[in-house]
């Protein structure tokens, strides 16, 4: 099934959301996974490169800021034409005092 989140207001159609409680924490954390194709390699690896985002869930109605806690990809040269790589991306929300380093 495809979700749409926002990074940072960067619209992206996803796969695999699941939403969940960080472990023993009232934070949540989300994970999903991405297809990047190698035409967009380089702004989702710029913009994921930012680590720390405002995340938005519309459909779910999930609004919080996170920072990326776990990330892999299946592929690690797009640099080719007509490649696609799943990337895994996990983000966990910030606590309070975290939050105010973060905006």
């Amino acid at each position: 099934m495809v979700t749409t989140l926002l990074l940072n207001s960067v619209q992206l159609e996803v796969f695999q959301y699941q939403e969940v409680k960080a472990s023993g924490r009232k934070r949540r954390k989300i994970s999903f996974v991405l297809k990047v194709t190698s035409e967009a390699y380089h702004d989702i690896a710029v913009l994921l490169y930012e680590q720390t985002f405002k995340v938005e869930v519309p459909k779910q109605e999930v609004l919080f800021w996170g920072t990326i806690t776990n990330y892999s990809t299946s592929m690690t040269n797009l640099y080719h034409a007509d490649k696609v790589s799943d990337f895994f991306v996990e983000i966990t929300e910030l606590a309070e005092a975290e939050m105010e380093n973060a905006t």
